[in-house]
């Protein structure tokens, strides 16, 4: 099955029928969480990045020379008026700016 366009988590969507990881930033897991904590961020991340991308247009650019990660997801920066939509997540303290590894969450 592949999905058209929905949220999947905080970091991850599927666009027109590709999916995307949002390159500039790490959520909270929500399928396989390591804690409550976790998975109550992480839903808390997936519902406003939902409200975030459902307020206009904003387009997926490339950062750095990687196009796709070790799961065949795109690597995007999610930008709208040229500001990140992640950094908005961050901000809101339901995202991490990537470092390049994954942090624990609990």
């Amino acid at each position: 099955m592949v999905r058209r366009t929905c949220v999947v988590d905080g970091d991850t969507i599927w666009l027109e029928g590709v999916k995307i990881r949002i390159a500039d930033i790490d959520t909270p897991e929500i399928s396989q969480p390591r804690c409550d904590y976790e998975y109550d961020l992480g839903i808390k991340a997936r519902d406003r990045l939902v409200v975030l991308l459902n307020q206009g247009e904003f387009e997926a650019v490339t950062i750095g020379s990687r196009d796709e990660d070790q799961y065949g997801r795109k690597l995007r920066v999610l930008l709208r008026d040229g500001r990140s939509i992640g950094d908005q997540l961050v901000a809101e303290g339901l995202a991490r700016t990537w470092s390049g590894r994954r942090e624990p969450w609990c």
